[in-house]
């Protein structure tokens, strides 16, 4: 029960964490990324919440992931593959401790969003991107798309997921 109430706690914190932290896109409308030539969507951190992961190890991050109207409704649907104009945003921040929650909670258990570190992006598009399971990839730091180097390994890493349509996360309602 105290693991559930911890998750519920963190993926609050999360979501309130989404209005007030800043990831940098200025310029993003110029800037798309290599390969994929996926830009930042306008409007995307007013999408609605599908999932919260902590990544634990090297990176030790908290993630949000939003999904546009059309990622939602399937979602909800269960449908899959998930349609075209399906766009996924994966948000992620370092994970940090919060002296604050833990002196209210009187002891040492609560972490929030530090610093962001990044932003990802897939795009259902079936004709565009018939070659990589009709998803286009992208990875932004500082709202900067990452090289090519880094967006060569998308598609190979999520290809383990084909059963689900490249999808790893899963939808809570």
């Amino acid at each position: 029960m105290k693991q559930i109430s911890l998750l519920v706690f963190a993926a609050a914190t999360v979501a309130c964490v989404i209005a007030s932290t800043p990831f940098t896109a200025a310029g993003a409308d110029d800037e798309v990324s290599p390969i994929y030539g996926v830009k930042i969507p306008a409007g995307y951190r007013d999408w609605a919440f599908v999932n919260v992961a902590h990544e634990a190890g090297d990176l030790n991050d908290l993630r949000v992931v939003l999904g546009n109207a059309v990622a939602i409704k399937a979602f909800r649907d269960r449908t899959l593959p998930l349609p075209d104009g399906t766009i996924i945003a994966r948000l992620a921040w370092k994970m940090v401790p919060s002296a604050e929650n833990d002196a209210v909670l009187g002891q040492s258990q609560s972490f929030v969003t530090g610093a962001p570190t990044n932003i990802e992006f897939m795009v259902k598009d079936s004709k565009r991107y018939a070659t990589t399971g009709g998803w286009g990839f992208a990875q932004f730091t500082g709202g900067k798309p990452d090289d090519e180097a880094v967006h060569k390994t998308c598609f190979s890493c999520h290809e383990s997921a084909k059963a689900l349509d490249l999808i790893y996360t899963r939808y809570v309602p």
